[in-house]
């Protein structure tokens, strides 16, 4: 074979493997690698969420057309106070209902969005949070619009959730914002899926996570190269508390030290004993709900 021939056959089959992981990772569909067994405490706060006066709120994606669904839960007794969650990779708003619940009886009003791709918003690709991180500023705004100027907000989130935020962080946020708490948050989009090639397949990094992350750029049309936390925190100027599981295998422990070390902000950081990936509230439920509720009154 010649080395024509030979680098043909290697660029074909990279960019077959780079469409098949695409469709693997950034495809919302049903994700083999999940665990889909429902949590009983998540079913219990499902019930008690479809119990409570919520409204249904809309929103158009950033620099897109895509409508995107949120629900909103208010405050009782009515309050200026407002915590946006933001959900995991594959999730929905109904699976934010244990920190719904915790929020909402804490006092405060809570509005909870189905990211583009999944639940009830429109899209056909995930945004790992980096386009989400603009969508959410949007929902943000909306709130200020609905409930005043002298709204004070937090931003939460868990998962892929805490990477939107720890992205929303580097933004231009409205000065309602005063607080972020994020949980097991990755770095990067890359980072993440190296780190998973590596524990599903056993594959290193090169050549094939940059293809996949290229592909991806192309077919969903936002840069995947560009999302990371660091860049963003470095510009972070709110108090942020880094929370993670010190047993997390889906997103390893060790992207919280980085993230935690690259802002200067006001920040606290818990690593949870014996917690593995977004299980913190359920391995710690009464430790939690003080550390998380306790951040925002500080500042909210």
């Amino acid at each position: 074979m010649t080395v024509i021939t030979v680098l043909s056959v290697f660029l074909i089959g990279l960019i077959g493997a780079s469409l098949y992981f695409y469709q693997y990772a950034f495809v919302p569909e049903k994700k083999s690698f999940l665990n889909s067994k429902e949590d009983p405490q998540v079913v219990l706060a499902q019930k008690w969420l479809k119990q409570q006066p919520t409204q249904t709120w809309q929103e158009t994606a950033a620099n897109s057309d895509l409508k995107l669904k949120a629900l909103y839960v208010p405050a009782k007794p009515a309050s200026n106070k407002t915590i946006v969650v933001a959900h995991g990779y594959m999730g929905k708003k109904e699976d934010m209902a244990r920190y719904i619940q915790l929020f909402n009886r804490a006092g405060y009003n809570v509005l909870a969005p189905d990211d583009r791709g999944h639940g009830q918003s429109q899209g056909n690709y995930i945004g790992y949070g980096w386009p989400d991180r603009l969508d959410y500023t949007k929902w943000v705004k909306q709130v200020i619009a609905k409930n005043g100027q002298k709204s004070e907000i937090g931003l939460f989130g868990v998962s892929m959730g805490g990477a939107t935020v720890m992205y929303m962080s580097g933004e231009k946020l409205p000065t309602q914002v005063k607080a972020i708490v994020e949980d097991c948050g990755y770095t990067s989009i890359e980072d993440e899926l190296t780190y998973q090639a590596k524990q599903m397949f056993n594959l290193p990094k090169y050549p094939l996570i940059p293809s996949v992350a290229l592909t991806a750029s192309i077919k969903a049309g936002y840069n995947v190269f560009d999302a990371k936390t660091e860049p963003q925190l470095k510009k972070n100027k709110l108090p942020i508390f880094f929370i993670h599981g010190a047993k997390d295998t889906f997103v390893p422990t060790s992207m919280v030290y980085q993230n935690y070390a690259a802002t200067n902000a006001k920040k606290a950081l818990w690593v949870v004993p014996g917690a593995k990936h977004a299980a913190s509230l359920k391995t710690h439920p009464k430790a939690y709900q003080q550390k998380v509720t306790q951040w925002f009154a500080r500042y909210l």
